[in-house]
């Protein structure tokens, strides 16, 4: 009798949100392939987050999105096999036949990357000096002439196209390029010293370039200081301006071209003057009106991909969005490679999407930062918890953002899991840095409640990228990285006696990796994904709940052979 009663009580909690509302069932929604436009997209890389969570973002707003075979833009580490161009990086002269064929196939919308087009990837793009590119029949072109080929290809002016560039970061990638972590460090340190400020009619490309090797009172830096050699630094400042004349070059190319649009990533930065700052003024300045220059870089493929929907799709005011913090240390950098404060991080990304801020407005963004002080670590927690019960109470469209960097352990995550219901909300960002964590959480929550508000009629298809879009967040960015992560990184490194940073340097392979990795995020994520089975979420620009469903974790890979990235593969049940 007790063990009925225990699996009624059981089913009953089961039917119950964290909430204590009983759950609706799924909507079920029409079969069928979206009819939507044609996205033609070049990432900056193979990464999931570069890849898979735009691909899934733009399903889920109804568009069509066509993208290279990945051998094409894939970035290999140092020791792993080359791509089939025979490099490490992206095949440039292959991404241009790609896209000849995509115009000849009548696309007329675009979201491509200049750092995989034009360096084969964001790893790349650091560390390459540049060469000449040799077209497929055989037409040889400067980088310059490329540029200048992918553009006139373009020209279109029916065509809708979003270029993605970045800043360079201050010091290239670990593991790649024969970059190892004291080379990076050092390199970095010589990075942030600050140059001699520019500004007014002195701000050009060739003063910033002259002022490279200057520190701020206008005398030589001495590489040594910092721990590098002459030759290293002349790599670094030639690839630093080799970035910084293409991407003026690509401005300058498409002066007047109104259906051309920037979005310039700052990626790895600094919160005091350093190397970048010039570069920052200056790009600021020559996109104006243009585009926008953000912190961040891996995100803004699915910042770019909203942005088109906000412009070229939806009919109607865009939103405003209420900004609440908690924790109290919104008005600094959240760590040492943010060169802002989150507050204007998470207005100039707004700005970008179209997006008003003020009091009482149509959708609110939650922000968890590092605690100012340590007696208010259980009150921050304890009132972002009552915010997100009371926004499911009162139907408010929510957007949540841990920009905390692990500032309360795990102890938010636990309480987020156990007492809230993660599928009511519109978007999750929460592993990376704040300005990674801002563009995801935005990009995903703010496309969800457009494509809600439009009114337009939805497939199960795009419904599920949604859900899609959510759980791939939620899954990596508390359950991969506060556990399976973790136990991961020791399984490879204690039992396998290999390298978690690159499984091909100890001569791991990844098939001995991936069963206990899978095994891992199973067992992580189980919490998570009862939480969504058991949540409602909206369905309609006026708040009617249909239950989220369920997802399963599906095969694992590890993308770039590293413990770092993880790729899942979703089943899900309707």
């Amino acid at each position: 009798m007790r063990r009925k009663i225990f699996a009624l009580l059981l089913a009953l909690s089961l039917c119950l949100t964290a909430c204590g509302t009983a759950v609706p069932e799924p909507e079920r929604l029409p079969e069928g392939e979206s009819t939507g436009p044609e996205v033609s997209y070049i990432p900056l890389d193979d990464r999931p987050v570069n890849a898979d969570r735009a691909a899934y973002l733009a399903e889920s707003l109804g568009y069509r999105l066509t993208m290279p075979e990945e051998d094409l833009y894939r970035t290999r580490l140092d020791g792993q096999d080359p791509n089939p161009n025979g490099t490490a990086y992206g095949d440039r002269a292959g991404l241009y036949a790609w896209l000849q064929d995509r115009e000849a196939a009548g696309c007329d919308r675009y979201v491509l990357s200049l750092d995989q087009l034009l360096s084969g990837g964001l790893v790349n793009s650091r560390s390459f000096p540049g060469a000449d590119v040799t077209l497929r029949d055989g037409t040889v072109l400067t980088e310059e002439a490329f540029l200048a080929a992918i553009l006139d290809l373009l020209a279109d002016g029916e065509n809708e196209v979003y270029l993605l560039d970045t800043v360079m970061r201050l010091a290239p990638t670990v593991g790649y390029d024969g970059w190892d972590l004291a080379g990076y460090e050092a390199l970095r340190s010589y990075g942030m010293a600050a140059r001699p400020t520019l500004s007014g009619d002195a701000l050009t490309v060739e003063n910033i370039a002259a002022a490279y090797p200057l520190g701020a009172d206008g005398t030589p830096l001495d590489p040594a200081d910092y721990g590098v050699t002459e030759e290293e630094v002349a790599q670094y400042l030639h690839c630093r301006e080799r970035k910084l004349r293409l991407i003026d070059e690509a401005l300058r190319l498409t002066e007047g071209r109104e259906n051309v649009h920037f979005l310039i990533g700052v990626d790895d930065s600094a919160p005091t003057d350093s190397v970048q700052t010039n570069e920052l003024a200056y790009l600021r300045q020559a996109v104006a009106g243009r585009g926008a220059v953000l912190s961040g870089a891996d995100e803004d493929g699915m910042l770019a991909l909203c942005r088109m929907f906000a412009v070229s799709d939806y009919q109607g005011a865009l939103p405003t969005v209420t900004v609440r913090c908690f924790g109290g240390s919104e008005g600094g950098a959240s760590s040492d490679y943010d060169h802002q404060p989150m507050t204007e991080i998470v207005a100039e990304h707004l700005a970008y999407l179209g997006c008003g801020a003020g009091e009482d407005g149509d959708l609110q963004l939650l922000v968890l930062t590092a605690p100012a002080e340590e007696s208010q670590r259980k009150t921050a927690i304890r009132q972002l918890i009552a915010a997100l019960r009371q926004a499911r109470k009162d139907g408010t469209p929510t957007i949540l953002m841990d920009a905390a960097k692990n500032g309360y352990g795990t102890d938010f995550q636990k309480e987020l899991v156990k007492k809230t219901e993660l599928g009511f909300l519109l978007g999750y960002a929460g592993f990376y840095d704040l300005a990674n964590a801002t563009g995801i959480a935005l990009a995903n929550g703010v496309a969800r409640w457009l494509c809600l508000r439009s009114g337009a009629a939805r497939t199960q298809g795009q419904e599920d990228a949604f859900r899609l879009t959510l759980a791939d967040s939620l899954v990596k960015d508390i359950c991969y990285k506060n556990q399976a992560k973790i136990q991961t990184t020791v399984y490879v490194r204690d039992t396998l006696q290999g390298d978690p940073d690159n499984f091909r340097r100890t001569g791991t392979a990844e098939e001995d990796v991936l069963p206990q990795a899978e095994a891992y995020l199973r067992e992580a994520a189980g919490d998570v994904l009862r939480n969504l089975a058991r949540s409602a979420m909206r369905t309609d620009a006026a708040g009617t709940l249909g239950g989220f469903g369920s997802l399963t974790i599906g095969k694992v890979s590890f993308p770039w052979l590293r413990v770092f990235e993880i790729r899942m593969e979703w089943e899900v049940s309707r």
